[in-house]
């Protein structure tokens, strides 16, 4: 396979922002037989976490973004700035929020043949102790942009996903 050329990122941003769309905001720069690079935009906040078998890096190219995740039961935020960069662990619970006119790039690897991605969804009700788990969706991924759309329209119009067994607390569609 021939090699590919060099990506002048902004000049390839200006021309394809309209790519960078709600609920995912993601387009796929390159897909080796290793890696996977996509640019992400912003606005975008949802309320599922992502768990992926593998790590994934996240680069800050424009604006300032957050980084919910669920580490040792506990929920945390960390804030990735502009011009920063984030490796996370693999197998750690993460909810991406962008801001307006943000962009950022995300590097994932392939997902082996016999990996499982996960969505999650997390009863927020103060009466938990520990994060706990309303929805848990699993699939083997191959496109994260396509693959989360449908799992996420299902969450937001059907409320019966969303009601935690343990407290009875609907959670929010978004």
């Amino acid at each position: 396979m021939p090699l590919l050329l060099p990506l002048n990122l902004p000049k390839w941003l200006a021309e394809n922002s309209d790519l960078l769309k709600p609920p995912v905001n993601n387009f796929c720069l390159y897909s080796g037989s290793d890696f996977i690079v996509m640019a992400v935009g912003g606005p975008n906040e949802r309320n599922d976490y992502h768990l992926n078998e593998t790590e994934e890096w996240f680069y800050q190219y424009k604006g300032d973004m957050l980084l919910r995740v669920v580490d040792e039961e506990e929920f945390k935020d960390i804030s990735i700035r502009e011009g920063e960069m984030f490796l996370l662990p693999a197998n750690t619970p993460h909810n991406p929020v962008r801001f307006a006119d943000t962009i950022g790039i995300v590097m994932e690897r392939k997902r082996p043949k016999n990996s499982t991605d996960r969505l999650r969804w997390y009863c927020r009700s103060v009466s938990h102790k520990a994060p706990t788990i309303i929805r848990e969706e699993m699939f083997h991924c191959v496109d994260l942009g396509t693959q989360l759309k449908p799992y996420i329209d299902r969450w937001k119009n059907d409320s019966s996903l969303r009601v935690c067994q343990k407290c009875g607390t609907v959670a929010d569609a978004k």
